[in-house]
């Protein structure tokens, strides 16, 4: 299994349905969205995928779950067509009302191998990076209470 990285930039587009999405998840266990994919060619169902808010602070990792499609041409948030894929989301969080994993902890120790200020969504997460990636968001959930 690969992780990936999604990106949201908020000054780009809002998530007006974010809160709603965040219930939603909360009371089935479950939330499912396409994500438009740099990686097409190499990701697979089953993948790691990770959310980053980039833009204005806060930034930083706000989601997880895993990639539950084969990449599809679908119109993004412009109308323009783009590789695509679905995303199950386990975590989902509002980087407005509650803390997300911030960048100065992913632009440090072995994660600083990682360019986490991507300009393409759907990007290749390093292989070393990734499993240090997990224990830290791991570590992190637990302690804001986010599992």
């Amino acid at each position: 299994m690969k992780s990936y990285l999604f990106a949201w930039n908020a000054d780009k587009w809002k998530w007006r349905e974010l809160e709603q999405d965040i219930a939603d998840l909360k009371a089935t266990g479950i939330f499912v969205d396409s994500w438009s994919c740099a990686s097409h060619k190499s990701i697979r169902t089953g993948d790691r995928a990770y959310l980053i808010k980039l833009g204005k602070e806060p930034r930083g990792i706000m989601g997880s779950g895993f990639v539950s499609s084969q990449p599809f041409i679908d119109d993004d948030w412009k109308g323009r067509h783009s590789m695509r894929v679905l995303i199950n989301f386990e975590i989902l969080i509002d980087p407005y009302k509650s803390p997300i994993l911030p960048m100065d902890v992913l632009d440090s120790g072995s994660l600083a191998a990682q360019h986490w200020t991507t300009q393409s969504s759907g990007i290749s997460i390093k292989p070393n990076v990734a499993a240090d990636l997990e224990e830290v968001w791991k570590d992190f959930l637990r302690e804001n209470r986010l599992t």
